[in-house]
Parts: structure tokens; sequence; C-alpha cells
């Protein structure tokens, strides 16, 4: 081995080490490792940055703005609840949401597609009497699954396809993904729906998932007012705790700087008590009726003399994603109120118990947060914050608005297709048709660009292909081929399917894709094969992040709102990759020859 094959082999494997560790955020150890890889001497330091020019990332630019444009109209929202109205049985809806995830992510980005079904879905189980953990997490790996059948449908596809314009001098296009990628989709869903749905734990039925929070169930604070009819009688007045719009359970009773806790229903309530409790939107209201006020609500009024006479306030449920900037940070650490105009009235987190006040709560990501504010902002302020609203908007349906950026999304996606022009070229124009038609604006389109993303292909990209061109993924293949090199192609495809699946588990889709890509063109020339089939094997198996709630951040997105906890998915998920394994394996060499 030489010096530079050492050296990148030992910046990849730390790369990976440190992504899987998740102590630190994915882009910086990105950025280190080109660094390292800079100081090596494997990457030259004059294009060391020409990843962030790369068709790979403007590609993935360009959907993430598109995707925005479309969520931003309220097409795709107006379509999902046409249909969850329309669909009569429960399996039917179930199937419908499920299905349409699969479909919309296989042209948006995957994760405002999730943010948009979120709301219907939850709607549906609310209706249906069925506990949100039901659908969530089939919600979320339909969403992966769909990922899978176009071009930019997933980041990894996009990588995979730029790696084969560097094998062969000819990148996939929009639709080569379309065969093998349907079928494993389609053939997926089916499962979630009629198997899947059924191995997901309820979390509403067992006694321990009484502690978790559904979406609807939060954290807030209340305070006794000095004009309260409640003062001098005691908690139970709320009304019972487990009745329709009864009282919420209160968690602690504070009284100047005392916590009562023993006898904590039967004792008398003075103005100036604070109740630290939790319960559904309803409750919360119910127990504003009987005489109680919510602690940010009051603390709004300077807030509230800032605006408008017409300004009016509303209450909005968010989610917060993995690796939001607000990660680790509380209510008054923010300044929510001063700084952002809002109020935080409380937080629902699935799987543990919230128990401080509600100011000094740290945000994680899957908590659900009730926001307050102007009616006109809210929505802009919370894709600020990193969240991603769970409320419906009280979108504009007129004709035009939906019409165009629809028409202009497939347009762009029609360009693309025909190949006479790169995917870059025309998903930018298409991008940039819909800013010049005012159906998004520019500040619109750089809030909705996953910048942690774009940092991680544009310094992994020359990590990659430093990988390849110092020869060390060929060592990696060569030694991959010498273990199997007795053994059938088949199963050659699924050993390199299997690992790309378990990196995917463990780190970012994208990031898998980077540092398998250049092993399966090893192996393919190793092995003196077409490398199509292998290269395919890597985009599915990227996609495939389906037995952890880190592999990907759809699936940490539902932790929260649904209670699940980390070992739920691989019950559902190991079941859905031996399926996936079992129907690519033999149909990508009929697809793709070796």
């Amino acid at each position: 081995m030489t010096f530079d094959q050492i050296a990148i082999l030992a910046i990849v494997v730390g790369a990976l080490a440190a992504f899987i560790w998740g102590r630190y955020r994915i882009d910086l150890v990105a950025m280190v490792a080109l660094l390292l890889s800079v100081a090596a001497g494997v990457v030259d330091p004059f294009t060391a940055f020409s990843g962030f020019g790369h068709p790979a990332v403007i590609t993935v630019v360009a959907v993430l703005g598109m995707s925005a444009a479309l969520t931003r109209s309220g097409a795709v929202g107006v379509i999902a609840e046409r249909i969850a109205q329309r669909t009569k049985s429960d399996r039917a809806k179930s199937f419908s949401l499920i299905g349409l995830a699969g479909l919309m992510s296989s042209v948006m980005n995957n994760v405002g597609a999730l943010a948009l079904l979120m709301p219907i879905t939850l709607s549906v189980a609310r209706k249906a009497g069925l506990s949100p953990s039901r659908l969530l997490m089939p919600l979320s790996f339909a969403s992966l699954l769909g990922g899978m059948v176009t071009l930019i449908g997933t980041p990894p596809n996009i990588i995979i396809a730029d790696y084969r314009r560097k094998a062969v001098g000819e990148s996939f296009q929009m639709f080569d993904f379309l065969p093998v990628g349907l079928a494993v989709a389609s053939v997926g869903i089916l499962y979630l729906v009629f198997i899947g749905i059924r191995l997901v734990p309820n979390r509403r039925g067992n006694d321990e998932g009484k502690r978790l929070f559904e979406l609807s169930s939060y954290v807030t604070e209340f305070r006794v007012p000095a004009d309260s009819r409640i003062i001098g009688q005691t908690i139970k007045a709320l009304g019972e705790r487990n009745e329709e719009g009864g009282r919420p359970t209160v968690l602690a009773l504070l009284r100047g700087n005392e916590r009562v806790v023993r006898r904590l229903t039967r004792e008398p309530l003075v103005e100036g008590d604070l109740l630290l409790a939790h319960g559904s939107a309803e409750q919360i209201e119910a127990a504003v009726q009987k005489g109680l006020e919510l602690v940010d609500a009051k603390e709004l009024d300077a807030i509230k003399s800032d605006m408008s006479e017409d300004a009016e306030l509303s209450v909005v449920e968010a989610v917060m994603p993995p690796r939001a900037w607000i990660e680790g940070r509380s209510a008054a650490m923010l300044r929510l109120r001063s700084r952002y105009g809002l109020n935080l009235l409380g937080v629902a987190r699935g799987g543990a118990p919230i128990n401080t006040r509600l100011r000094d709560v740290r945000f994680r990501a899957g908590d659900v947060l009730m926001l307050q504010g102007d009616s006109d902002q809210i929505y802009g302020t919370i894709s600020s914050l990193g969240c991603l609203p769970l409320a419906q908007r009280r979108m504009s349906l007129e004709r035009p608005k939906i019409l165009v950026p629809a028409l202009l999304f497939l347009a762009a996606i029609v360009a693309a297709s025909v190949g006479f022009v790169p995917a870059a070229v025309t998903l930018a124009g298409g991008l940039t048709a819909m800013v010049l038609t005012d159906n998004i604006s520019m500040a619109e389109v750089y809030d909705a660009i996953d910048w942690q993303i774009v940092v991680l292909l544009g310094a992994m990209i020359p990590v990659g292909t430093a990988m390849h061109e110092t020869g060390a993924a060929g060592l990696i293949a060569g030694a991959l081929a010498g273990a199997v090199a007795d053994v059938s192609l088949y199963l050659v495809l699924a050993l390199l399917l299997m690992l790309t699946m378990f990196l995917t588990d463990m780190m970012n889709n994208a990031a898998t894709a980077l540092v398998m890509a250049p092993v399966a063109l090893g192996i393919s020339e190793q092995l003196s094969v077409n490398p199509d089939p292998l290269l395919m094997a890597v985009a599915i198996g990227s996609s495939s992040a389906f037995l952890t709630p880190i592999g990907h951040q759809n699936n940490l997105l539902v932790m929260g709102p649904a209670g699940y906890r980390f070992g739920d998915y691989w019950r559902v998920g190991l079941p859905l990759d031996l399926l996936i394994i079992a129907v690519a394996v033999p149909l990508l060499p009929v697809v793709w020859p070796f």
C-alpha cells in the first residue's frame, strides 16, 4: 500500500466512525475529512472545494427549492385531503396515504413529503380511533421507498448517477431507476399496508405508553390569576382527568419557591399558583375556560402591543426535525418571545416525561411544540427556527397558485428526462422560473435548502474521488472480490446491498453512497463486470434506512409524535430489508446485466 492509500483510508474510516458515533454534526465531520485529505496531499488544494459546484450539489439544491414551492402552493395538501375524504374504509385511507407518500417522495424531498402528510395522517388516525404510532412509521418508510424510483427522489441516486458518468462516460438518466426502484417500492408499500402496519407497536395500548405523549398531548403551564373563580378550590374542580375534554394531568404545583407534592389534588389553589400539567389541546382550552390562564399567553401582551390592530394570533403545532439548529436550546436561551415574537404554550415529547419549567425545557429532535404568534408571520418564523409546521396552513386555493408551480416542476422533470441538457441545469432553470413567477421567494428557497447536506456533499465528493484515484477503493474492492471470487455474482450483489444497508442505518444516506460507490466501481473492475447493477445496489441500499431512527431524519421525525422507541424500528424494518433484497437481487441483473 502506498502512503496516499493509507492516508485516504484512514481519513475515510475515521469519518465513518464519526458519522456513526453522532457526537459531531455530519457537515463538520465531512469538512474535517476534506481538510485532512488536503493536508495529506491526496486532494489538490486548488480544487478542494470544487465539490460545492458539482452537478449533484446543484441538483439537490434545485429539488429542495422546487419541493418547497410545491409545498407552499398547497397543491399536494389539497390532493391528500381529498383522497382521505373520498376513501371510506380505514385500510383504504391507510393505503392511500402511505402510497401517496411513496409517490410524492419519488419527485420531491422526502422530508417535505412526510411533513405535508403527517397532519392529514394524524387526523385520519384520530377519526378512525387508531394510535398515531400505527401509521407514522409506515408513512416514513414509504417516503424512503419512493425515493428509489427516480433520479431526483433522493440524494444517493444523484450521487450514484455521477459515479456512473465517471465510470462509463454517461450518467444515469431521470427514469433509469424506475424499473427496479418501482418494483421494490411497490412491494415494500404493499408489505407496509398489509403486514408492516400490524407489526408497529401500539403505544397507546400498553401501560407504559400512557406516559408517552401523543401529538395532541402537551406539557404546559397554567397560572391562577387574581380574578379566577377557581381560587380556593382544588384541582379536582377542573373536572375528571379521564373524561372527554376533562382536565389535564397535573404534574406539579409551584407556589412561590416551593413545590407542593403531598395531597396535590386536594390542595386549595391560591392566587399566583403555577401548575405544570400535560393534556390535549381540548383539555388545555377547557382548563382556561374554568379560570386558569396559560403562563406565556399572558406574557404576550408586550408583543401584542407592537402588532398592528388588524393582526391576529394563531396557535400552530410544529415538529423539530433532527439537526435543527435550536436542538439542545430552551425557550429562555432562544428568547422566543422577545426575539421571535413566539409563545411556547406546550411541548409534546415521546419516550420521556417532562418535569421542568416549560421555559427551561431543552428541545430534542422529534419534539412537537405548540407555538403562538402573529398569524401572518408565524410560519416563516417557525421555518427560520428549523422546525416544520404540522398544523394545516390557511392556504390559498386559487387555481394559478397551484397550477403554475406544478406545471413548471413537470416541465423541468420532462426536460431532465429527455437528456439533452444535464438535470442540474433543467432543474435549476425550473426553480428560477418559479422564483420569477412569484411562486416562491429567494428567501424561502434559502430556508428550504438543507445546508448540512450541501456541505456534506461538497466536502465528501473530492474525498470519494480521492479514494478512487489513489486506488484505495480498488484495494477494498479487491479484498471483497477475493473473498467471494468463487461464488455467484448474485451473492456478490446481495453482500454489497446488505453492507450498504448496514451503513445507511448508522449514518447519513448521502454519506453512505459517497463511501460505497467507489467500492462498487472497484468490485466491477476486479471482477470485470458491468458496474451498473452494483451501483444500483448501492443506490437502493443507501435508501433502505429502516432498522434505526438515526438512519434517516424522517424516522427520527416521527419518533416523538408516535412515542416510538429505538428498538421499534427493526421489528418492521428487518422484514422490509429482507424483502428488498429478495426483490432487488434477482431483478437488478435482468434490467442491468453484469
